[in-house]
């Protein structure tokens, strides 16, 4: 039997099967086998029972069953974290934005979401001795707040060439949520070229909730988001990047005491964002992050402000 090292050695993958897949990106083992059938038999033009077969010899390949909690310690070695600019709030996040994961920071208009996004985008070029992944940045825009002067303001702040910082940030303006889907989907073909080792969406929800008003559209909005979220999760554990995602808030109406602000997105984005942050203004140029939800982290709060120069410590 021979042994599988590409997915050119997948039973069922043919030469034009496999000239397909690497078109759409889709070279890579793990890619293949956590992809569904339906997927798979779409962008390779093949049965769903073909498709079926392939992603079980990739899994089987990848050996994708139960490990010692010894072995997923040794990958955990593996992760990485980008700095924030502000040692608290880095702190806060033990050590700054983790890949193989997706972060959410939600907030008020002039929280510092969008702030972050760009701070992130600079930080994570830095070396990473200083914090950073040595890495290039995916930056989907949805509300026309991605700010190339910023970038270039930052990126002098600490050193770095503003005009090859700028280079390293790949922009794509989502004008709808379909767009924002298929941006996102496409995202897997710059990864390896590009050296991605972040992917930002600012913001997540703005275009799910413009796009599916009313109840009756709720359902289906939430199954797009979903997948959408699923598929940025893919990404950060295949390629071990760090997703940034944003978030707009809602009021509670029914809240007489304490803050009636909720983040939007539901019960999806909640269970889906690995690290859930609440932002808010306090006095000055002074912002408040709160660590709402981690899987291994306390509870806990960091101030930080956001001057010319970027996200510092207060």
């Amino acid at each position: 039997m021979t042994e599988i090292k590409s997915v050119k050695d997948l039973p069922g993958v043919g030469p034009k099967t496999a000239e397909k897949l690497e078109e759409m990106g889709m070279d890579d083992l793990m890619i293949i086998a956590t992809s569904s059938p339906s997927e798979l038999a779409a962008i390779a033009d093949i049965g769903e029972g073909v498709a079926a077969k392939i992603i079980a010899a990739a899994r089987d390949a990848l050996d994708m069953g139960f490990e010692s909690g010894l072995k997923v310690l040794e990958k955990r070695k593996k992760i990485g974290k980008i700095t924030t600019g502000s040692k608290s709030f880095d702190e806060l996040l033990g050590g700054g934005i983790e890949t193989a994961s997706i972060t959410e920071c939600y907030g008020a208009f002039g929280s510092a979401k969008t702030q972050i996004a760009h701070q992130l985008s600079v930080n994570v070029q830095l070396p990473k001795d200083q914090g950073g992944l040595e890495g290039s940045v995916l930056y989907i825009d949805t509300e026309q707040t991605f700010r190339p002067e910023r970038i270039q303001q930052m990126a002098k702040a600490i050193g770095l060439n503003s005009e090859e910082t700028l280079k390293n940030v790949y922009v794509g303006r989502a004008y709808n949520s379909d767009h924002q889907i298929l941006l996102v989907e496409k995202a897997k073909d710059l990864i390896k070229e590009k050296n991605i080792k972040l992917i930002i969406v600012d913001s997540i929800t703005a275009h799910f909730r413009a796009d599916y008003v009313g109840r009756g559209s709720l359902a289906e909005r939430q199954q797009k988001l979903n997948r959408h979220l699923h598929t940025l999760q893919k990404y950060a554990d295949t390629f071990n990047l760090a997703v940034y995602v944003t978030n707009q808030v809602m009021a509670k109406p029914d809240v007489f005491f304490g803050d009636p602000t909720e983040a939007a997105g539901g019960h999806v984005l909640h269970h889906a964002a690995t690290f859930r942050i609440y932002l808010r203004k306090s006095k000055g140029n002074k912002r408040i992050a709160r660590l709402v939800d981690s899987p291994n982290l306390p509870d806990g709060e960091a101030v930080f402000v956001v001057t010319e120069e970027g996200i510092r410590d207060a």
